[in-house]
């Protein structure tokens, strides 16, 4: 399984951005998948994950009614919809697929980070 994501920039306080993680392999649709963001000189956060079929969110508190996590198992691709961005949402943002829940963090297969940069 490979994972891309892409979609990050930077956009002014206040703003939106989308971010996808697009997956190559036949095993994305029957498994869990989440999105993690580090930001300079501290650890990686969980920001969110959503359930195989879609249907279960989960959002760390801090960005609880703003992001929105969703996919698409016929496009194999993970979404995060991001309103209203703060400073503090500045970050590089990864996605990740759990299979068996062996790897980093719990989770199997990562993406390659994207940017996104929020200033005040």
């Amino acid at each position: 399984v490979q994972l891309q994501a892409y979609g990050g920039g930077l956009v002014q306080a206040g703003g939106s951005l989308r971010l996808s993680c697009a997956a190559s392999g036949s095993i994305f649709s029957i498994n869990d998948m989440a999105w993690y963001r580090q930001a300079p000189g501290k650890g990686p956060e969980w920001v969110g994950g959503i359930d195989s079929g879609g249907g279960t969110t989960y959002y760390t508190d801090s960005v609880k009614g703003r992001f929105t996590i969703s996919r698409d198992n016929v496009r194999n691709t993970l979404y995060l919809r991001m309103n209203s961005l703060k400073p503090e949402d500045t970050a590089v943002y990864y996605c990740a697929l759990r299979t068996l829940g062996l790897g980093r963090l719990g989770y199997d297969y990562w993406g390659q980070e994207t940017q996104v940069t929020s200033p005040a």
